[in-house]
């Protein structure tokens, strides 16, 4: 058990703080021992509905989710790096991926998910775990109402389908009000682990013939295997799978990470980030040749476990993927009896849970910038109208750029001051152009007409101390405005610059005037 060790911390954290609760000290510890172990066991049962609703989210047999869901919690025990986070199938990683069962198969599937490993260790090694810091918090806002949503979307062929029996919809809104009603009773036991219970005891009663668990495909009835792919190792398999295995890695690092910096907060440590995302890779990987889906970090299942158990150490990882494989196994002929209106019911409360309806409130509307606004709702219409995250997710990204160009360049304010000078030839006119705000290719564009090329004396000065140059287009916006003020016989100095910018300026440009 050494092996599951604790990871490192980020090196700008090794000597600040270290992880205080490790694997050594929990095996030495009884109580918390105990807790590791009852946190993997409830985890598990909270595992299995959700691994099998996520596999047929994603058109595969439910075998797929579940084998996936043991190995990743298994492996990323070990090669994780944010001790007790759970990664197991997921349904942010069923939506980017389904096409690819639907369109092509089970074994294409399974070669998009070992690709989509080995791309994020490649992003990982990269720095993509730093990159983080650049998602604004409205894209991760759109990033998990529209997972929300298409979860829910998910749903509507079960309960609109053809031949759908009309017990199914009293039997959906029965298992709602037993997960909301539930929790305020207890938690011991997971909420939707009670309901599939109660409602799949109710059809085995009445006899009741509904669509079920065993309708979408085989539960295993024996250890994973290994699993080779029967896919042509060529060009056109590539074109086929790398744009999914691209969209289901970067999803698979940004809601793991996103996961583990909710962890790193109620548990007051830091984790290793670029370990977990490589570790996601090889968690991944290890999936597809055992047959799974892959997935990644999953919130629900990680708040039961480190929050509503208290769990801290790799321990409760590992015994979750183990737990979840034995009950499988020794239950798998009563887990194909679950009507498929309990996992319905099961998927819904998740999109409820999921979606952030703090966002849309009236009062937050109002009171959040309308162009944080703009950036949910990019990310939301994108993600919902491509069926793909990552998209979803870029454009966002893009959208917020875009915007706070737009609203830093509104900052740069220009003031013109008539002064005067005396040399040796006496009083001479001298205009002043005091610039203020941060210069660069949005703001500086307009730079060039703001000055009055022909009224102005011949000796004018750009003052720029309290402004700050930032890129190739000021240079060149500035190079434009003393090439206009020299072609008309007269000097545009430029002066109050220091440190970077001054720098830049030298470098890019060259033409300093004397006065700075």
């Amino acid at each position: 058990m050494t092996s599951l060790s604790t990871a490192p911390v980020d090196s700008a954290h090794q000597h600040s703080q270290q992880q205080p609760d490790t694997v050594l000290s929990a095996l030495r510890n009884p109580r918390q021992l105990k807790t590791e172990i009852l946190a993997g066991l409830v985890v598990a049962l909270a595992l299995i509905p959700e691994a099998i609703s996520f596999s047929i989210l994603a058109g595969v047999p439910p075998q797929v989710g579940l084998f996936s869901s043991f190995v990743m919690a298994v492996t990323i025990a070990v090669v994780g790096g944010r001790p007790a986070m759970i990664s197991a199938a997921t349904g942010a990683i069923a939506l980017v991926i389904a096409p690819v069962a639907h369109e092509y198969g089970l074994d294409y599937f399974i070669a998009t998910v070992i690709l989509a490993g080995l791309l994020q260790i490649v992003l990982a090694l990269l720095g993509v775990a730093k990159l983080m810091r650049f998602i604004p918090r409205s894209v991760m806002t759109g990033f998990v109402n529209a997972l929300a949503i298409l979860i829910f979307t998910a749903q509507l062929p079960h309960l609109f389908g053809d031949n759908i029996p009309w017990i199914v919809y009293p039997l959906v809104v029965m298992g709602l009000v037993i997960m909301v009603l539930v929790p305020r009773l207890t938690t011991v036991i997971p909420a939707p682990l009670i309901a599939i219970v109660l409602l799949t005891g109710a059809v085995l009663v009445s006899g009741w013939k509904l669509p079920n668990v065993s309708d979408q495909g085989e539960l295993p009835e024996s250890l994973p295997a290994l699993f080779i792919p029967n896919v042509p190792l060529s060009v056109q398999t590539l074109q086929i799978i790398a744009p999914y295995a691209f969209a289901m890695a970067i999803v698979g690092i940004m809601e793991s990470l996103m996961t583990a910096k909710l962890v790193d907060d109620i548990t007051d440590t830091h984790s290793n980030k670029t370990r977990e995302s490589w570790g996601q890779g090889i968690a991944n990987i290890a999936s597809g040749f055992f047959g799974g889906m892959g997935g990644c970090a999953m919130i629900g299942q990680t708040m039961i476990n480190v929050k509503q158990s208290g769990a801290r150490t790799r321990i409760s990882t590992f015994l979750a993927g183990t737990f979840l494989l034995i009950l499988v196994l020794a239950l798998g002929d009563i887990v194909g009896l679950i009507p498929m209106a309990a996992l319905v019911a099961v998927m819904i409360m998740v999109s409820v849970a999921t979606f952030d309806w703090h966002s849309i409130r009236p009062t937050t509307l109002r009171l959040m910038p309308w162009s944080e606004t703009a950036v949910m709702l990019a990310t939301v219409i994108a993600t919902v109208a491509t069926h793909n995250l990552a998209i979803g997710v870029v454009l966002g990204v893009i959208t917020a750029m875009i915007l706070f160009a737009r609203r830093v360049a509104h900052l740069v304010h220009i003031e013109k001051v008539w002064e005067t000078d005396v040399d040796g030839d006496g009083t001479i006119d001298i205009r002043r152009y005091a610039v203020k705000g941060e210069l660069f290719w949005a703001s500086s564009n307009d730079l060039v007409y703001q000055f009055d090329y022909a009224g102005d004396p011949d000796t004018v000065i750009i003052d720029l101390t309290a402004a700050d140059i930032w890129d190739a287009s000021t240079v060149a916006a500035l190079d434009a405005v003393q090439s206009k003020y020299s072609a008309r016989g007269k000097e545009a100095r430029i002066i109050g610059l220091d440190g970077a910018s001054l720098q830049r300026l030298e470098r890019l440009s060259g033409k300093l005037g004397d006065g700075h």
